[in-house]
């Protein structure tokens, strides 16, 4: 079942992001995010944008998000989109759903572009985001620097309307 988000998911999904934080450089983040934290940044998303979890038997198994895509007005129709899947549930359709899901909800709100930066390599979710038809439009070569290595981050954008 894909849902809204609501605050008691905090703690679900501190537990499936914090795994990405400490083990891969999907996320750029270096410290592990707190409930309190995490239960923060669902308040600042949804007062704006979607915010959405697959459940299942009462356990929250992925989750995916918009948020803006730069601070200033005119970028208002732009939004960058992020799916996580909790460790051990990839390949079971549960990210495809959540992504679906969060498009339709952007459509909804009339946001024009969805945006997705993919630190590399990725191919799972490069793979994720050209099934949903989205368009690799950039590649930026090192800039991050996580586990003692640079990282490059791909940019790909799906127009919505």
């Amino acid at each position: 079942m894909i849902r809204p988000v609501i605050p008691d998911d905090a703690a679900a999904i501190v537990a499936i992001y914090n795994h990405y934080i400490a083990t891969t450089t999907i996320s750029f983040e270096e410290h592990a995010v707190t409930p309190e934290d995490m239960a923060g940044r669902i308040r600042d998303v949804t007062a704006g944008l979607p915010w959405l979890v697959h459940e299942q038997d009462g356990e929250v198994l992925g989750y995916a998000y918009a948020t803006k895509w730069r601070a200033r007005s005119a970028y208002r129709f732009a939004a960058e989109t992020s799916v996580y899947v909790a460790f051990g549930q990839g390949g079971k359709g549960i990210g495809s759903a959540l992504y679906k899901a969060l498009l339709e909800e952007l459509r909804a709100r009339e946001i024009h572009m969805a945006i997705g930066g993919i630190a590399q390599p990725n191919e799972a979710s490069v793979a994720l985001h050209e099934s949903l038809g989205f368009e690799k439009v950039a590649h930026f070569k090192q800039v991050g620097r996580k586990f003692d290595r640079w990282i490059d981050v791909g940019y790909w954008e799906l127009q919505l309307s």
